[in-house]
């Protein structure tokens, strides 16, 4: 949780919820990524004049959507099918903090649309670290614990951008406050078989 700041860890027992339905955490976590990759291009379509932005977010789409393609194939190789895209309460619920932040500028919108997603690949990491560790299926362990560490490097992106382009915002500030928000947000979830569920 260091690195992350993360407020309030998930319990492992959440991972039992997950043992029982390994298709839905499965389908779901393939529409997180591809979710992840619209995310970065929207990004880049609404800020293209920050060059080394849009090279470092085009890269990251790129990893996201190798992603969705790693967890489809497990989906295949297992003889399972991808559902139907899946309705993230846990991301819709960041997503209005996020709308009713902004302040109308574009500096602002720019470093909540940062920190909002910097927030979904904190919790991300976090969950792939606890899955990591304790499911029991040996595949789906390597495989969270290699993307955890990706994961990471998206939140380190998001961050560190926020902090280049947020000139007249304190970030650190507005940072501690998205952890405080995701707490108490993240505090009604860790009962479903979904990533943020």
């Amino acid at each position: 949780m260091g690195v992350l700041r993360l407020q309030l860890p998930t319990d492992p027992r959440w991972v039992n919820i997950v043992e029982k339905n390994i298709e839905e955490i499965l389908t779901d976590h393939a529409w997180c990524e591809q979710k992840a990759a619209t995310n970065a291009i929207t990004i880049i379509t609404n800020n293209s004049e920050h060059q080394d932005l849009v090279k470092d977010l085009l890269a990251l789409a790129k990893e996201e959507i190798d992603h969705f393609e790693q967890v489809h194939n497990l989906i295949i190789k297992r003889g399972l099918k991808l559902g139907r895209e899946r309705k993230d309460d846990y991301v819709n619920e960041l997503y209005q903090y996020m709308k009713r932040s902004a302040d109308g500028s574009r500096v602002s919108g720019l470093v909540e649309r940062l920190l909002f997603s910097a927030m979904i690949e904190a919790r991300s990491c976090e969950r792939f670290k606890v899955l990591s560790e304790n499911i029991q299926d040996e595949e789906l362990a390597v495989f969270y614990r290699e993307l955890m560490e990706s994961e990471a490097g998206h939140y380190t992106t998001f961050i560190t951008y926020a902090r280049k382009y947020g000139e007249g915002i304190d970030v650190e500030k507005r940072w501690r406050e998205w952890l405080a928000f995701e707490e108490s947000v993240i505090a009604n979830y860790g009962k479903g078989e979904t990533i943020h569920g």
